[in-house]
């Protein structure tokens, strides 16, 4: 137990972070799963949910959730998923 009210503070402090970052790494898995399931249906809906998840991933590693390399592992996964499929047809310019 700690003692000294610094050390209680800190406590307080690493439970608040520790809540916090397990519900960012949640976030993070659930839009991963969604990003797979929506390789099973459209290309539209499949590259939105990509940027979605580059945009969670980067937000995690800057704020350092998770490291670095995860994020950069992980992004790169769901990239040869994005060129493994169809790209979805581009506006034509007009």
């Amino acid at each position: 137990m700690p003692h000294t009210h610094t050390a209680k503070k800190r406590g307080r402090q690493a439970a608040e972070r520790r809540l916090r970052n397990r519900a960012v790494k949640k976030a993070i898995k659930i839009q991963i799963k969604s990003v797979f399931d929506a390789a099973k249906s459209s290309p539209d809906k499949l590259a939105a949910e990509i940027k979605a998840a580059i945009k969670k991933l980067d937000k995690a590693a800057a704020k350092r959730v998770i490291h670095p390399n995860t994020a950069a592992r992980k992004k790169s996964q769901l990239a040869r998923l994005a060129n493994a499929k169809p790209q979805p047809a581009a506006a034509s310019p007009a």
